[in-house]
């Protein structure tokens, strides 16, 4: 599906509010507690393809399990099946997932006592699980991980026999994220310590009657700040759900945002974003985004439609997601005016000349990539935009082009 984008500058009016679906980070998180500990209940669970996939693959008696280009189910499941004693399972997923590195992850496990083989190339999916009641104990890992390979142990860590003991070395990426999985464990009555480099869980089968509602997905509000970031003085829009106190590290997008004149006010249950009078844009900007990776392609997209200088650091874990972000914002960056794009492996930085109009009607390309089309979305503000592949938003934020109709973009499918 490609789609044509065309919108004209908002006129300062009444809100719009918009609903956005529970964040999905969170959700997988709990549908794998939930698939260990029965008497968790989840409420406004994301309808992201990457939850759905893994929710359908943890209720799947199927020998092979095939969940596409959803990563973060990859990981979790490779922890999860490995310690399901009598599970014998093949899991797979689309191309791209074959090329992403498992082997750290897998090479934990097996120290912990997993029995898990590769089908093809070694150090990538797909893997033969066989599962196995595992002892847990201790384990050492590179802090500088992808912080998913870390969690999807923190998450099986109370149902081993030992609990689990992970020391992790060197400079900690992505620590929002593993706060997160250890205050959710917390949550629903674990026994978890993170202190310095060492995170430690106390074995645990059971757990009491817990309910959780997830916080909708500050990822997909990034999308809103970069809309209002690129709108006139005083347009506003209010998104639900959000709390002030946010286990997700994207939630910094307020404070991020601020740099380009979108101001968060934070009501019960529901954030309104308005772009603020006072604003005087700044020459450049410089963001190191270690903790918060992805939103590194809404955070490029809106300097891009304001003409700021920009340069992004910490993004070593970008050239190994759903396609290498880095280079794919050089390569449709440079498609929408005149502009200088350049990279090395974990960062990015954009200048532009003194003048550098819009290009009309600009074409860009998704990559199976949902935040290329998400991100890139908003500078329809600047010029008609056509995204090719535009249903890949369905892996997070399926319902993206309908909210953007209700803030009157014209979208056509061509």
């Amino acid at each position: 599906m490609n789609l044509k984008l065309r919108a004209s500058q908002s006129k300062v009016q009444e809100p719009v509010e918009i609903k956005i679906t529970g964040s999905k980070s969170e959700s997988n998180r709990l549908l794998i507690l939930q698939q260990q500990y029965p008497n968790l209940s989840i409420a406004n669970l994301s309808n992201s393809d990457d939850t759905v996939h893994l929710k359908h693959a943890l209720e799947s008696d199927a020998q092979t399990l095939d969940i596409g280009h959803a990563g973060t189910a990859m990981r979790f499941l490779t922890a999860y099946l490995a310690n399901q004693p009598g599970k014998k399972v093949i899991l797979t997923g689309s191309q791209r997932m074959k090329e992403r590195p498992i082997g750290i992850l897998v090479d934990a496990l097996r120290y912990l006592g997993a029995q898990i083989d590769y089908v093809e190339e070694e150090g990538y999916p797909p893997l033969q699980i066989e599962g196995k009641s595992l002892k847990g104990g201790e384990v050492t890992m590179d802090a500088g991980v992808s912080s998913q390979y870390l969690s999807a142990l923190l998450l099986i860590g109370a149902q081993m026999e030992n609990g689990l003991h992970l020391r992790l070395s060197g400079k900690l990426t992505s620590r929002p994220y593993l706060e997160m999985t250890t205050t959710m464990l917390t949550d629903i009555g674990l026994q978890v310590t993170f202190e310095d480099n060492h995170i430690s869980i106390q074995p645990q089968k059971n757990i009491d009657q817990v309910e959780v509602t997830v916080e909708s997905d500050w990822s997909s509000a990034g999308y809103w700040y970069g809309w209002v970031a690129l709108q006139p003085a005083g347009y506003t829009v209010k998104l639900s759900a959000y709390k002030q106190i946010s286990l997700q590290g994207d939630a910094q997008l307020s404070s991020i945002y601020e740099k380009m004149g979108v101001k968060t006010q934070y009501g019960t249950n529901e954030i309104t974003l308005t772009k603020s009078q006072e604003f005087e844009q700044p020459d450049g900007l410089e963001f190191d985004l270690t903790e918060q990776p992805d939103q590194a392609q809404t955070i490029f997209a809106t300097c891009l439609g304001l003409g700021i200088d920009l340069k992004m650091t910490g993004l070593h874990t970008l050239r190994i997601k759903e396609t290498d972000r880095i280079a794919a914002m050089e390569v449709e960056g440079a498609r929408f005016r005149e502009s200088e794009i350049t990279s090395t492996s974990n960062s990015i930085h954009l200048h532009f000349p003194s003048d550098s109009p819009f290009n009309k009607t600009v074409r860009i390309d998704t990559y199976n990539d949902h935040r290329m089309a998400l991100a890139f979305a908003p500078l329809c503000l600047k010029t008609d935009l056509i995204i090719n592949d535009a249903g890949v938003v369905s892996k997070s934020y399926g319902d993206y082009w309908d909210d953007l109709k209700l803030v009157n973009v014209d979208i056509t499918e061509i």
